[in-house]
């Protein structure tokens, strides 16, 4: 008997399906969660009779794996309740209602595989669904949180191989070994073994003896993380402004200041620019180790191009500004407003309470007296495969500062966290990660966590650099994700090619 038939409210039940899938990424990492459910999704769509019903069997389970994937967006609106709370249960609707569409095509094409082999089908499916994830991270600006690849985060092993195939690699590689399930219950047992383990011995191999072959022995260059862990209903609270300035600074004053080359805090850690004000330059020079540098997020304006920009700005032991980094790639309705020339003056982006900000020089180098020649990102920047960095000038070390203080004990700061570690590995590159909430974390070449602060801690993390801060890999030598997705494209034209056994 077809499994629909024992189902009254099929799509209830597959958004609850697509919901429970999204469990497979971090902090939750249930594989054999998302895997069961999306056997499920499909083999109802096996059942399917025209490519509509296809279509919409994939959007049920599309709308809730998104919903269960994203849904800590929404929790940034209650920050400030009063005025964005109401429209909490349109953001969850919103985003699931958006992100479901990308899994509307892999299903109908499932369903185009129906009356084909099992394995094309397979390998079809798989295909389509990482061109997807790749359509996901450039349409509207893009988004590719929370590709498929990234529930391999639970091990240093398994994200070895994104050094060859990146994280749309490891996504197509997730898809597959699940189907292999899928195999086995059509009963073709050999070759669902089979497969499954050839791809989970290949995986583990190549990890442990990347893993074995990259040492992370200590260089002379020291940095203190300093995460207080503001609430972020207090973090721009007029009266609480000068506080968490103060905060930041006793912090990072703890012993051993002097023994740091620099200090780093998060993003937007202090609403006042040094370079603005004598009374904050020699305010935050406390903060400061001798002879060396604070790095901190803060708000710079450009008042000569009347900008607003979220930056990092690199400050000497005498408060002086000697370099900084203006965030690029903005958030939309977080940070700016698309659209805006059409919109009424009242309507603002959410995380900014004064006007839209800026956008700055994309992959800027900051080269910093005494220090290796370094990149900074800002926040979700981290989320982009192959858009980190200039691999033909390629910096020593990437900085990160985030403040994922938004989004409250949830899943996004986790899954924020797994996406620096991915593009470490991608890009072979040992990434410095500052929150003012969230993880603070040193993340080496090789994606491996050095040292960390989790979620809500409160203190300070003084770590020694890698001496390897950056080493080459397959994956960004030689084109990184748009060689995996054209690999992708041709292998989505073998399995149609052998649906109309243009082989035989």
């Amino acid at each position: 008997m077809a499994i629909s038939e024992h189902i009254k409210h099929q799509k209830t039940v597959l958004v609850l399906a697509g919901i429970a899938a999204s469990f497979g990424f971090a902090p939750f990492y249930a594989l054999p969660v998302f895997a069961l459910m999306l056997i499920f999704a499909l083999l109802i769509c096996d059942e399917a009779e025209s490519y509509i019903q296809s279509a919409k069997i994939g959007y049920a389970f599309g709308f809730g794996f998104f919903v269960g994937g994203f849904y800590w967006i929404a929790n940034a609106l209650l920050v400030d309740a009063a005025t964005f709370g109401w429209l909490y249960p349109i953001a969850m609707i919103a985003l699931g209602a958006f992100f479901g569409l990308f899994w509307v095509v892999p299903f109908m094409v499932w369903y185009f595989f129906k009356n084909t082999t099992v394995w094309c089908k397979i390998f079809g499916f798989a295909s389509i669904t990482v061109l997807f994830e790749y359509v996901r991270s450039f349409a509207l600006t893009g988004f590719p949180w929370n590709l498929l690849g990234t529930m391999f985060g639970f091990s240093d092993v398994f994200i070895q191989s994104a050094s060859i195939i990146g994280t749309y690699g490891l996504s197509f590689l997730l898809v597959v070994t699940v189907l292999c399930f899928y195999a086995l219950i059509k009963k073709h047992y050999r070759g669902g073994v089979l497969v499954f383990c050839v791809i989970l011995a290949l995986m583990t191999v190549f990890g442990i003896a990347r893993l074995k072959i990259y040492g992370n022995a200590p260089s002379d260059i020291k940095v203190r993380l300093v995460q207080p862990s503001i609430p972020q209903s207090l973090k721009w609270d007029q009266n609480a402004l000068e506080d968490n300035l103060t905060d930041y600074i006793n912090l990072s004053r703890q012993d051993g200041i002097d023994d740091v080359n620099f200090v780093l805090w998060g993003e937007t850690a202090t609403a006042f620019n040094p370079k603005e004000s004598d009374y904050y330059q020699m305010l935050t020079s406390y903060a400061v180790p001798k002879n060396g540098y604070l790095m901190t997020g803060l708000l710079r304006y450009d008042e000569a191009n009347d900008a607003l920009y979220n930056s990092m700005s690199v400050l000497d032991d005498k408060g002086n500004t000697v370099a900084f980094y203006d965030k690029n790639h903005l958030v939309p309705f977080g940070e700016y407003l698309p659209l805006r020339q059409f919109l009424p003056d009242w309507v603002r982006p959410i995380a900014n309470q004064m006007a839209d900000f800026a956008s700055g020089e994309k992959y800027k180098i900051l080269d910093v007296k005494g220090l290796p020649k370094f990149g900074v990102l800002i926040c979700y920047e981290v989320i982009f495969p192959d858009k980190v960095l200039n691999r033909n000038e390629k910096p020593q070390f990437l900085i990160v500062l985030s403040n994922d203080g938004w989004y409250g004990k949830s899943s996004g700061p986790y899954q924020h966290f797994v996406s620096a570690k991915m593009r470490a590995v991608e890009e072979g590159i040992t990434i410095i990660r500052s929150a003012n909430n969230g993880i603070s974390a040193l993340i080496d070449p090789l994606g491996r966590t050095l040292k960390s602060l989790d979620l809500n801690k409160r203190g300070i993390l003084d770590i020694d650099l890698p001496q390897n801060l950056s080493i080459q890999t397959i994956y960004s030598s030689f084109g990184g994700g748009v060689v995996i997705e054209f690999l992708m494209f041709i292998v989505f034209l073998i399995t149609c090619a052998l649906r109309f056994k243009l082989f035989v």
